[in-house]
Parts: structure tokens; C-alpha cells; sequence
């Protein structure tokens, strides 16, 4: 017997109707990449859209066609989050601080038939322009008065122009919402990008459950400015829950620097944010110096990578600002978990409550997880025994998009397919999952198993200390030794023993690093992470001091 319950597909055009119907006088302010400050309202997002959508169509693309952008977090690429997706075509987001080589190579495999680039990667654009099999057309997301006088992208369009000369009157398709909405390629650090080709269902369900207050408890009250770009997962779909939630949205455009956002957080209320740790060092760094506090802010999302407890306690105490810790994956849409404390573990104070908040938090409704051993069997939730970590659930990748072969699920006994993620954890009694490592980054010493993330947040929680990263180094007997790579703050006078002396007492003796380095700068990747490997790569010959 079926439920009698209307059948309606959840489509991502169903969230722009919704915002702008029940919340269309709600303000979208962008400091665009042309250097002004633009307003408008969910209201004309959504019309211009619509208009989008008719041009789309004009230029000849059909639903399931890849339409690409290279752009920062502005209006006009949330209008073709809606206008692109809502038509039923795929949305392509591109990293641009990859190598033109793998934007190349991602926008041909993708088979983008559009790319629509923000005026600062017009010198991009115009070296590769040539080089791009599959895109048939370049539009710049700009008014005419930014047009190039010359260029050598051919038959280049001009966006405003594009929207401008289109109806807004346009029904949203309906159609299966297990259909394709966007696509994003993984950063990975070895091979090629992979893609991660995500559908109208699974962006909705994701957007249904990143709302939820033990989630990022979003509501029409909230300012909400992403730092995290919005070709980076989708900006963590908060494009796609702000107007399911009718939030303000705020983008910074290329502004990330932290005066820049300092400076959008007072000017437009903004009480919610999101970003990585990097970011947020840059916004601390600035805040500090100037004696600054904030007015409206009153939490921010961080992830991408694991936020060193300094910040987290830094923004908790001295800012106000609740720190909302979350972990997840490009094969994740992103979000698996979320740090919020529950029923009963309100009144835990001081180390006791940080030591709960500094974890990656519980697993929101949709994402199952557990932990397995070598053996592939489940290990316990006693928050002592690690292993890898596996997930499942309706936004969670099943295979990459064109890499046909590839079977990357792990099947159980009872033929649940599980995604392994790669990262190393411990998960303890209440559901609070916590990183130890990445299966690729964990120290192999003497059989033992040394977290290099948790010495990379504590060595970080070293006043003079502004970024560490914790590599394996050969050992003739232990096999692998700890070696702690660090950049200093500027101005601070750090040696070896004043961080050896630091972690003394806060690690086990055994975890100790053998040496310290001490570098200009610690590589970061397109999404703000350590990159470990190249690290790896550097100091593959250091030779461990010997006592």
C-alpha cells in the first residue's frame, strides 16, 4: 500500500520560488569584482534567473549540458546556481586558483559548453581560451563599460547584455529530481581532479538538513556571508539553504583579506559565516591588531580542515562568536557533521566544554557513519579506538562523473554500499566524531600510530607560532619520526626548544617531533589546505638529528 501524498520532485528552482515568494524583499549584497557595492533582493534574483535561463536556452544549450563559471561569490553566479540548474542544465563551478593546465583539462573532461568568468580572470581566460575543446561560449560577467576594447577570446558576450535582452517570463521545467544539477571536482593532491556529479535531489535533501538548529541553525533573521568560494562545494550549499531559509546573503567577491571582511561583516549586520581556518587567521589577525570587536556576528562555520582549539577558543571567548566545527568532503555535498553540544552538555564549562567543541561533532540526519579496522570490521564507539572512517547517504557520491570503472564504495555483509573518506577517526559514546589523521597523513612509529593533526593544533596554540604541519620523516629504526614544520608570526622570536618545551606535557613523550623546521611559508592548496605532499616531497631526504 502507497502513502497518498502528492509527488512533487524536490528541484533546486523550487528554493528560488520559494525565497521569492515568502521572502522576496530580503536583501542579496555583493561587492562585486568591478569594485562597487550592488543590492538587490531574492526578489530579482530570481527574475533575472528566469532571464538567465531564456538565454541559456537561446544559445542554443539543453538540459544536462555543462555550463561552467570561473568566478568569485557574487550575485550573478547565484543567478546561475538557479538560472543554469533551475533550466535543467548541469552547473560547472571551476576553481580558477588551479593550473590553467587542469582548468583545461577539468573543463574539457566536464564537456562544458559555456564558461562564464568574473572580469579578474579575463587575463585567464584569454590565454586559454584556444585551448578549451568542448566551450563553445564566453560570456564575462560584466556590464559593457568593463568590456575588453580588444580581445582574443572569440565572439566574446557580455553578461549584462545576455540577461538585459531576455524575457523574464519563463516556466521551471519539471523533471526527474534525480536528474544532474552541478558538478565539482575534487582538489586531490595526486592525479587528476575528480568529479563529483551531484543531483536536484540530494542538493535539497543536503539543503534540508544544513538548516536544522543542530546544524548551522539557519533562519530568515540571518545575515549570511560565505567566505567559503562558491566553487568550492557549492560554497558548502549555503546558497541553496539561505533560500530555503530566507537569509540575507552577503558576498565578499574577491575580497578575503580581513579588513575586507571585517569591514562587509559591520556594514551589513552579517551574524553567520563560513570558511577555513586560513581565512579566519586572516580576519583574527586584523581584528587583533586594530582593538575591533563584532557587532552582529554570532557564529561561524569552520571547516575544509580542523580548526586548531587557539582559534576556536579565540573567537569563543574573546569575540563571543560561536564557533560551529564541521567536517566533510567534495563526495559529501559537503556536509557530514556538525559540533554543536547536546541535551545535557550545557553546562559544561572550560576545558571540559572545548574539549567537546574542538571535535568534528555528531553526523546530521542523512549521513550515516562508522569507523572499521584493517579486517574491515566496525569498531567500537568508545572514543579511544581509531580507524577509517566510512559514510552513506542520499548526498554522498556512489562514483565519479566519466571515470567509468571506477568502484570506489566498500560493500558490508549486508551489501550496504560505504564511501571510505580517508581520514582516520575515533568516535566516542554520544555520537561525536573526532580526526585523528588522514590515512595518508598518520605517522607509522614502530607500530604505533601518531596523530598529526592533533601535534599541528596543539604546536599552533603557540603565541608565536602562525601555521605548523606535522610530516613523517624516515627513521632508520622506527621507521617514521614526527618532523614539525613551522611558520612563525611576524615579529616572533620561536626556536626549536620553546615548541618542544610547549608540547611538553601536552602529548604523549613518545610524539615528541625528533626536529623542528622553521619555513617563509607552509604551501596551501586551491581550498586553503596544507599540502602536505609537497612538504613531503621537499623534506623526503631531511636527515633526522641523532642522539
Amino acid at each position: 500500500m502507497l502513502g497518498q501524498m502528492m509527488s512533487q520532485p524536490l528541484l533546486i528552482s523550487s528554493l528560488l520560488v520559494h525565497a521569492e515568494r515568502h521572502h522576496g524583499n530580503r536583501e542579496i549584497v555583493t561587492r562585486r569584482p568591478e569594485g562597487d557595492i550592488h543590492r538587490t533582493t531574492w526578489k530579482g534574483v530570481s527574475k533575472r534567473s528566469r532571464q538567465l535561463a531564456n538565454a541559456l536556452e537561446g544559445m542554443g544549450l539543453k538540459a544536462t549540458q555543462r555550463v561552467g563559471t570561473l568566478a568569485w561569490n557574487t550575485d550573478r553566479h547565484l543567478e546561475l546556481y538557479y538560472g543554469a540548474s533551475g533550466a535543467g542544465m548541469v552547473l560547472h563551478t571551476l576553481n580558477p586558483r588551479l593550473h590553467p593546465d587542469q582548468l583545461v583539462w577539468i573543463a574539457d573532461n566536464a564537456g562544458d559548453q559555456a564558461m562564464f568568468f568574473d572580469l579578474q580572470f579575463l587575463p585567464l581566460i584569454e590565454a586559454t581560451a584556444h585551448r578549451y575543446e568542448s566551450v563553445k561560449h564566453f560570456i564575462l560577467m560584466s556590464d559593457r563599460a568593463h568590456m575588453p576594447a580588444e580581445t582574443k577570446i572569440p565572439n566574446l558576450q557580455c553578461y549584462e547584455e545576455l540577461i538585459e535582452s531576455a524575457s523574464d517570463t519563463y516556466d521551471w521545467p519539471q523533471f526527474d529530481e534525480n536528474q544532474a544539477s552541478s558538478l565539482c571536482y575534487t582538489s586531490g593532491t595526486t592525479g587528476n581532479p575528480k568529479g563529483v556529479l551531484y543531483s536536484h535531489r540530494s542538493t535539497v535533501l543536503h539543503a534540508y538538513a544544513a538548516v536544522a538548529p543542530d546544524a548551522l541553525n539557519l533562519s530568515s533573521r540571518d545575515a549570511v556571508l560565505p567566505v567559503v568560494p562558491m566553487f568550492h562545494v557549492n560554497a558548502w550549499g549555503l546558497p541553496y539553504s539561505a533560500a530555503m531559509a530566507g537569509a540575507k546573503l552577503v558576498f565578499p567577491g574577491p575580497g578575503m583579506d580581513g579588513k575586507s571582511l571585517y569591514d562587509l561583516f559591520e556594514a551589513e549586520g552579517v551574524t553567520v559565516s563560513a570558511g577555513v581556518p586560513t581565512v579566519w587567521q586572516g580576519l583574527l589577525a586584523h581584528v587583533e591588531a586594530e582593538g575591533a570587536r563584532f557587532s552582529t556576528m554570532k557564529r561561524t562555520v569552520i571547516g575544509g580542515s580542523a580548526c586548531p582549539p587557539a582559534m576556536l577558543r579565540a573567537f569563543d571567548e574573546t569575540y563571543g562568536v560561536q564557533v560551529l566545527h564541521a567536517w566533510g568532503m567534495t563526495e559529501m555535498s559537503p556536509l557530514g557533521t556538525v559540533c554543536t553540544l547536546k541535551g545535557g552538555q550545557e553546562d559544561l564549562d572550560g576545558d571540559a566544554r572545548f574539549a567537546v567543541l574542538s571535535k568534528q561533532g555528531r553526523a546530521i540526519f542523512g549521513v550515516d557513519m562508522k569507523i572499521v579496522g584493517p579486517d574491515g570490521e566496525e569498531l567500537p564507539w568508545d572514543g579511544k579506538t581509531s580507524g577509517e572512517l566510512l559514510v552513506r547517504g542520499p548526498w554522498i557520491v556512489d562514483s565519479y562523473y566519466n571515470r567509468h570503472g571506477d568502484d570506489i564504495l566498500r560493500f558490508d555483509k549486508a551489501g550496504l554500499g560505504w564511501f571510505p573518506t580517508g581520514d582516520v577517526s575515533v568516535i566516542d559514546p554520544d555520537g561525536f566524531m573526532q580526526i585523528t589523521d588522514r590515512t595518508k597523513d598518520v605517522i607509522k612509529s614502530g607500530g604505533e600510530w601518531i596523530s598529526s593533526i592533533d601535534l599541528e593544533n596543539i604546536a599552533m596554540g603557540h603565541p608565536g607560532v602562525a601555521m605548523a604541519a606535522c610530516i613523517a620523516a624516515y627513521h632508520p629504526k622506527w621507521d617514521e619520526r614526527p618532523l614539525l614544520v613551522v611558520m612563525k608570526k611576524p615579529g616572533a622570536e620561536v626556536t626549536k626548544d620553546d615548541i618542544l618545551g610547549y608540547l611538553e606535557g601536552k602529548i604523549a613523550k613518545f610524539w615528541t617531533p625528533d626536529d623542528v623546521v622553521f619555513v617563509d611559508q607552509i604551501p596551501l592548496g586551491a581550498t586553503g589546505k596544507m599540502q602536505k605532499n609537497k612538504l613531503r616531497e621537499e623534506f623526503k631526504d631531511y636527515n633526522l638529528p641523532t642522539i
